[in-house]
C-alpha cells in the first residue's frame, strides 16, 4: 500500500495515463482487501463478549449464531484472496466453449457448459458479455466465446480450464441409448496493454462474413462479423456481437492476443513442470470433470475428487465447490 501510494504522490504521475489508471486500480483492490480485514478483525474482537451474554439469554444466543456465520463466510472470502498470486489473475477473463467428440450430443453438452459457466460468473457478480456463438446443425453449438468482467475472474475461471465429459442417455438417439460425449474449456487473460503481446500483420488471414443468430435487422445483411486466423499458432478468433465490421475486428483482435498471451503462459507452466521433473496437466486437452446423469448422478473433478451429487445445481451454475476445491490444491 505504502509503495503505491507513494508512487501516486510522485510529480508527473498522472502523465502516463495508463500506468496511472493500473496503479491506481491495483491501489483500489489492496484498500478494498485492508479494509475488509480490519472490519473483520474487529467483529471477530466483538464476538468474545458477545459469547458470554449468549450463555445468559437464548435471544442473545440466537444473534451470536447468526454473527459467528457472517464472519466465517467473510473470513473465507478473504482467505480466497491470497490463492491468486499469478500475473493476471486479478483481471478479466476470456472463455471459449467448443464442442468436442459426441456429434450432436457433444454440441448440445457445449451449450449446456456454456449455460453453466455464464450462470456461475452471474451468480458472483460478474459482468458477462456473449461475444460469438457458431450454432450446431441440429442443436446446440460448436463454439462460443463470453467476456467475463470482473474482480479475480481470470483467476478463478483457471480452474474449469480442460474437457468436461458427460454420460446421459442420449436424447438425440432413436434407442435412447447411453452416449458420452465432451466439450472443451479455453480461459485466457485478458489484457489492455496492446505492447503485452507482439503480433506481426503479415501472420494474420482477417475474414468477413454475415453473422449468425438472433441479433435485430442488422443480423445477416451485411458481412459485419470478423474472424481472424494467426497462421504461426493456428489460433482463429472471431467475434460478431457488435453491428460494425470495425469495432468486430478491434473486439478479435483482443481475443487474439489474449489467446497468445495463454498460449505463452502455459508453454512457461510446461517448462517449470519440466524443469521440477513434475508429470503436470497443463494442456487443454486434459479431462478435468464428469457429469454423470446416466446411471446414477454425480459430478466429479478429477484432479481434486470434489464431488455432487446434485447434477441440476451443479449445471445450473454452482461450481463454487468444485473451484475452491482446485485452488486449494493449486496454491499447495
Amino acid at each position: 500500500m505504502s509503495a503505491l501510494e507513494q508512487e501516486m504522490g510522485e510529480p508527473g504521475f498522472w502523465e502516463d495515463q495508463d500506468r496511472a489508471a493500473q496503479v491506481s486500480a491495483e491501489h483500489a483492490r489492496a484498500s478494498r482487501k485492508l479494509h475488509g480485514f480490519r472490519e473483520l478483525e474487529g467483529d471477530v474482537a466483538d464476538l468474545e463478549p458477545l459469547a458470554e451474554l449468549a450463555e445468559e439469554d437464548p435471544e442473545i444466543a440466537g444473534e451470536f449464531e447468526e454473527q459467528v456465520h457472517a464472519v466465517q463466510q467473510r473470513l473465507a472470502a478473504l482467505e480466497e484472496q491470497r490463492l491468486f498470486s499469478g500475473r493476471y489473475d486479478s483481471g478479466n477473463a476470456l472463455v471459449t466453449v467448443n464442442a468436442g467428440a459426441g456429434g450432436t450430443d457433444a454440441q448440445d453438452w457445449a451449450e449446456m457448459v456454456l449455460r453453466m459457466e455464464m450462470r456461475w460468473a452471474e451468480k458472483r457478480g460478474f459482468g458477462v458479455e456473449l461475444l460469438e456463438v457458431s450454432p450446431g446443425e441440429e442443436a446446440g453449438i460448436k463454439s462460443a466465446t463470453f467476456l467475463v468482467k470482473g474482480e479475480n475472474a481470470y483467476g478463478l475461471y483457471t480452474s474449469e480450464k480442460g474437457v468436461h465429459r458427460l454420460v446421459r442417455l442420449s436424447p438425440f438417439d432413436a434407442a435412447h441409448r447411453r452416449q458420452t460425449s465432451f466439450a472443451g474449456v479455453e480461459v485466457s487473460p485478458v489484457v489492455q496493454e496492446i505492447d503485452e503481446v507482439a503480433i506481426d500483420e503479415d501472420d494474420l488471414q482477417i475474414d468477413t462474413y454475415r453473422a449468425s443468430g438472433a441479433g435485430g435487422q442488422h443480423v445477416n445483411k451485411t458481412d459485419s462479423a470478423v474472424r481472424v486466423t494467426h497462421r504461426p499458432s493456428g489460433i482463429v478468433v472471431q467475434c460478431q456481437n457488435e453491428c460494425s465490421q470495425s469495432s468486430n475486428k478491434a473486439e478479435a483482435m483482443t481475443m487474439l492476443r489474449s489467446k497468445l498471451l495463454e498460449l505463452e503462459e502455459r508453454k512457461r507452466r510446461e517448462e517449470i513442470a519440466r524443469e521440477k521433473g513434475e508429470a503436470q496437466d497443463v494442456n487443454f486437452g486434459s479431462q478435468i470433470r464428469s457429469y454423470v446423469l446416466h446411471p446414477y448422478s454425480m459430478v466429479k473433478d478429477h484432479r481434486t475428487d470434489f464431488e455432487m451429487g446434485d447434477t441440476s445445481r451443479v449445471l445450473d451454475g454452482d461450481l463454487e465447490g468444485f473451484v475452491r476445491a482446485y485452488l486449494l490444491k493449486a496454491a499447495k
